[in-house]
């Protein structure tokens, strides 16, 4: 019997399985660099150790696909980047963005630039052809831990590749166990200067709003955002261990009444989601009033082992797009519905191809981008060389959900 069983739910989670477009795939993540000179020097300084530049982040904005490489372990050559859509390579080197000299560490009291990048993980492409970086300022992570510059918002024109922008969040806005990681931003493509930025605070439990036209950023706390410790324990690629990330997945619906969006939000340990109006984040009097707390909602729960990293929604269904760390997968719920594991669709899984999907995001084409990046296995043993361990993904919205429970 124990064998029909384990058939039955295999049939389950993979019958609405999708077929994704495998679009670009590494064994070891290589850079364009300016010269083979000035690589030689990187690997011979360990500026440069090939084994540990882990891609985690993508955002996509026309013929770009920007990807981020955190700086968790000394050696990696740059955290901001770009492939060209256009490349014929299935494992093409990535391009620093702005430059390779932005995102280098400084070395012999070097002045850090406005436009320097030292370590990203997630990124925001808005209406407004702006990208939006969350740098930590903290590279090294999982060594000697170095804070170069203070966690900040940094946003740079992509039309002219121009910074617009730098803001350093201020004392007020973090805690000793603060970590931002993860930022979405609230605009219209006709408002551009009126938007709103929402920073998950995964180590200190708490959104930071930043007000572009106001320039002021305020910090928020809910008991929503702490990690869940019945959901803690987990497994992916065959590495046990223990997290206790707060409140890192964040998705904004269309715009609704009075001009504001509801927010998703889910900690990454646990397993379910929650939801809130924009109107509360962004009045910083309402936000910080303890009577506001019964103004956020459960939406429910997604069911057994559905932790997800990273979640995006599509304006047009209304469906929202969930990371599976551990089912090696991805997965959709229709917010028009209510949240039950009956009403989670897997719209892709692979136990080779989608270990630790770690990121991923709707673009102006409605096209769905996965990166897959076997991370516990990055950060706790060691990858295989030999082996593909880095994958991006793209599938059309529409594809994806077919025959799964979120078309209404």
């Amino acid at each position: 019997m124990l064998w029909k069983l384990l058939i039955a739910i295999n049939i389950f989670a993979t019958v609405y399985a999708a077929v994704l477009q495998e679009v670009f795939k590494w064994r070891d993540v290589g850079f364009a660099w300016p010269s083979e000179e000035i690589k030689r020097e990187a690997l011979q300084n360990q500026d440069y150790i090939p084994a540990n530049n882990l891609p985690l982040g993508l955002a996509r904005w026309r013929n770009r696909l920007f990807v981020t490489v955190p700086r968790w372990k000394a050696g990696v050559a740059s955290s901001l980047n770009y492939i060209p859509l256009n490349t014929s390579d299935s494992s093409p080197a990535l391009i620093p963005y702005p430059s390779l000299k932005a995102n280098s560490l400084p070395k012999n009291g070097e002045t850090l630039e406005d436009n320097h990048i030292i370590s990203t993980f997630r990124i925001e492409v808005d209406a407004c052809d702006r990208l939006w970086v969350m740098d930590t300022g903290l590279a090294d992570i999982l060594g000697s831990a170095e804070q170069y510059s203070k966690p900040a918002l940094v946003v740079f024109d992509l039309n002219t590749d121009r910074l617009l922008r730098r803001y350093e969040f201020k004392p007020s806005d973090l805690k000793e166990s603060s970590f931002l990681a993860n930022v979405v931003v609230d605009v219209q493509h006709d408002r551009c200067d009126e938007a709103f930025a929402y920073i998950p605070d995964l180590g200190g439990y708490a959104i930071v709003v930043y007000s572009w036209k106001n320039n002021e950023s305020w910090r928020v706390n809910h008991n929503y955002f702490h990690f869940d410790p019945l959901n803690g324990d987990l497994t992916v690629g065959g590495i046990n261990f223990q997290w206790k990330d707060g409140i890192f997945g964040l998705a904004l619906s269309r715009v609704m009444r009075k001009g504001y969006r509801t927010l998703y939000f889910h900690p990454l340990v646990s397993t379910h989601e929650f939801s809130v109006s924009t109107e509360v984040l962004r009045n910083q009097t309402l936000a910080s009033d303890p009577n506001s707390y019964n103004l956020y909602k459960i939406e429910g729960n997604r069911g057994v082992a559905t932790q997800a990293s990273s979640s995006n929604l599509d304006l047009q269904t209304e469906v929202l797009f969930l990371t599976q760390l551990q089912k090696d997968g991805i997965a959709c719920w229709n917010t028009n519905k209510p949240l039950n594991p009956d009403n989670v669709g897997i719209v892709a899984q692979d136990r080779e191809a989608l270990v630790f999907p770690n990121d991923l995001k709707i673009d102006a084409e409605r096209n769905l981008w996965v990166l897959s990046d076997r991370m516990p296995v990055f950060l706790f043993h060691t990858l295989n060389k030999n082996e593909y361990n880095y994958r991006i993904f793209r599938i059309k919205v529409d594809d994806a959900i077919a025959n799964t429970p979120c078309v209404l």
